[in-house]
């Protein structure tokens, strides 16, 4: 029987009205993240086209004057344009009918230089996306997915996205927070890079202390090959080599140095990865372990960077570790306890957080 309002017994509109602003607030944000999402090839094409080094600098531009910089089609150019102002990344003058990319804008798209570069994790994004199929199988089967079946672009990006928070923090924070090791290398150490990629830390390292050595280790064939063509092209091959090797069973003894930039949760065994570092360790050695800033409680993920690393860890992080088919898939953000815990295992019971930012976690690791 229906009330006087119209409403059966038991309804509450109120509530109905409350439940549907809810929905439309949500809806309202999935379409959002939609929009990144697309917007986000947009940007890896500008960064990819040099149309944001182009921009960088050249006060407001016409579309037309941006393609002949590029050597774009102008109308392309135009069209990118456009998708850029609305993702307010670039202003528009309507009475000159020009576009221009502002300074602080440059320097997180346009300067690889810059500590605040991030144009390089959209380059990521074309590998992340093509792996889906290979995701939808390994979530049904349990099986991994290998660094090496990506698209190269992840690897590119992965080393364009983190150049320039190692090349603010590495060696004037990071190293500097370990005791006396600094020191060492301006006497002259030697370092094992693990997990080094394309080596640009390796790298950064050995332009800073000329008379150590360092040995990156990479069990991806392909950036091991490009790290080292890089490092001829950088001059240091007289203080740097790098070979293709596991985690688990890198070569070399004595080292005063270790390191693990975001690579040890990779890893299908990092209590195997930790062993080996504990015999390759000088008697007074010490590891540098940098981890994703993630917590193994999900509600402190709710986060932008929280986010992006969850995701990677989906998408990246975790289908590599099965891959391996070793006793752990930690996942990035596993945690503190965790990693301290499996260090502690390989005999690594000295553990110390010496430097955070938004995006990684530093610890000094030692006998």
């Amino acid at each position: 029987m229906a009330t006087s309002a119209g409403v059966a017994p038991g309804f509450d509109l109120g509530t109905r009205r409350a439940d549907e602003e809810r929905v439309t607030e949500f809806l309202e944000r999935v379409i959002t993240d939609g929009g990144a999402a697309a917007a986000g090839l947009c940007t890896s094409l500008g960064e990819r086209l040099g149309l944001y080094t182009a921009m960088a600098g050249a006060g407001p531009l016409s579309s037309a004057r941006l393609a002949t910089r590029t050597g774009l089609v102008e109308r392309y150019v135009r069209e990118w344009l456009a998708a850029q102002v609305a993702g307010e990344y670039v202003t528009y003058t309507p009475g000159t009918d020009t576009y221009e990319l502002p300074d602080a804008h440059a320097a997180v798209l346009a300067d690889p230089g810059s500590p605040h570069y991030a144009a390089g994790f959209f380059t990521m994004l074309q590998a992340l996306y093509a792996t889906e199929d290979a995701l939808l199988d390994a979530f049904r089967s349990g099986a991994g997915v290998g660094w090496a079946d990506h698209d190269p672009a992840l690897f590119a990006g992965t080393a364009k996205f983190f150049r320039p928070g190692y090349t603010a923090a590495l060696v004037p924070e990071w190293l500097a927070a370990l005791d006396g090791v600094v020191d060492k290398m301006e006497r002259g150490a030697r370092v094992a890079d693990v997990g080094c990629g394309f080596g640009y830390s390796t790298m950064l390292m050995a332009r800073a202390f000329p008379a150590s050595r360092f040995h990156g280790f990479d069990f991806h064939r392909p950036s091991v090959r490009t790290a080292r063509r890089i490092a001829a092209e950088q001059g240091l091959t007289d203080r740097v080599r790098f070979d293709v090797a596991n985690a688990q069973d890198f070569p070399g003894k004595n080292f005063d140095l270790i390191t693990f930039f975001d690579c040890l949760h990779d890893t299908g065994d990092p209590g195997g990865a930790l062993r080996c570092a504990e015999q390759a360790l000088d008697d007074d050695g010490v590891c540098l372990i940098v981890e994703p800033n993630g917590s193994p409680d999900v509600r402190e993920n709710a986060t932008p960077v929280g986010r992006a690393l969850t995701a990677a860890s989906v998408a990246v992080c975790l289908p590599t570790a099965l891959a391996q088919h070793g006793p752990q898939a930690l996942g990035n953000h596993a945690g503190e306890e965790a990693m301290r815990t499996i260090a502690a295992g390989a005999g690594l019971r000295h553990w110390k957080l010496v430097a955070e930012n938004p995006v990684n976690r530093v610890y000094a690791v030692g006998r």
